[in-house]
């Protein structure tokens, strides 16, 4: 990467310090230049693709959000020049009073995301990959992180739990998708806020993914009151999007996209520990397991994979050890 850099005269013999850790193969390293500060991603070509980045940046920028410059690109050898959005994520600034603008702001671009960012070219958020995804549950937090294999009653009632949960995603508008829009990759600017990161994993999917992931974030959480309030907000700014839905039928598609979305999270938290040596995730697993927890009463069809959660998973993260 060094000499990658010493090739720009620009960038030649710059100051590099780590800028952010990622959960993902890449890293991010902040320089200093004497237009100000830059971005530099290294993502190993032979696991992250920089195109799919490259590709998503332009879609944004069409759409005018607040996206990452690519100054310079290399994607051969992994390497990308960024203009540098601020180190101020929205988990840090993320206050009582501080929220409601902040959710605000990031509401709006979501929307603006869904209306105005082409989805063509994009991978399907598809039964095979939402079922893959939940896999990720079974294999890592349940077998890998507990020891716990599924009866052959789990695995069947799991299965009809994750199939209600693909038809409800199936079910509705399908739109650019984030993937991953939530506190710790927006970060708060004076101008065009939020700055939005890490969308390389864009889709062509569920019109509540990303608003789940901002609202049932796995890394804070806010009272149910507020959480409707903005995902009222969020269906009033949707427009066309949203026009023959009604609040009912949005919340419903929302809670159960949560589920979805946290049965994969969980095992991904897993799974960075186990694979990747990664712990700090482990930590996030109960407030993300809760969110499903919560929905028992209200969706009978759950009531196994809560009744497992409960049980099973929970006691084994009250204890304080990995």
């Amino acid at each position: 990467m060094t000499a990658w850099l010493a090739e720009d005269p620009k960038t030649a013999g710059c100051h590099v310090e780590p800028a952010s850790v990622d959960a993902s193969f890449r890293k991010y390293f902040r320089i200093y230049t004497d237009d100000g500060p830059r971005i530099v991603m290294d993502a190993p070509p032979e696991r992250e693709s920089c195109a799919t980045f490259i590709d998503v940046t332009a879609r944004l920028h069409d759409a005018g959000v607040h996206a990452p410059v690519i100054f310079r690109e290399d994607p051969q050898r992994g390497f990308l020049l960024l203009s540098d959005l601020g180190d101020q994520l929205y988990l840090e600034a993320l206050n009582e009073n501080s929220v409601d603008k902040l959710y605000d702001d990031a509401i709006t671009t979501l929307v603006t995301m869904q209306k105005s960012c082409p989805t063509e070219g994009l991978p399907p958020y598809d039964e095979q990959l939402l079922l893959g995804e939940m896999q990720l549950f079974r294999d890592w937090l349940l077998q890998t992180h507990i020891g716990h294999k599924p009866t052959a009653i789990e695995h069947d009632a799991l299965s009809d739990v994750f199939n209600v949960l693909v038809t409800s995603a199936l079910q509705q508008p399908q739109v650019f998708v984030h993937r991953d829009y939530h506190s710790r990759n927006l970060t708060v600017n004076a101008e065009n806020n939020p700055g939005v990161l890490d969308y390389q994993d864009a889709v062509c999917g569920p019109v509540t993914y990303d608003i789940v992931s901002l609202l049932k974030d796995c890394y804070v959480k806010w009272p149910a009151t507020k959480i409707h309030h903005w995902l009222k907000m969020f269906h009033a700014r949707s427009g066309t999007l949203l026009a023959n839905t009604d609040a009912q039928q949005l919340r419903r598609w929302f809670d159960l996209m949560g589920v979805q979305r946290h049965l994969k999270a969980s095992g991904i938290f897993c799974r960075l520990y186990h694979r990747d040596g990664k712990a700090g995730y482990l930590g996030d697993i109960p407030r993300t397991l809760g969110y499903i927890v919560e929905l028992r009463q209200a969706y009978p069809e759950l009531e196994p994979l809560c009744e497992l959660i409960e049980v099973t998973v929970m006691p084994r993260f009250t204890t304080g050890e990995p």
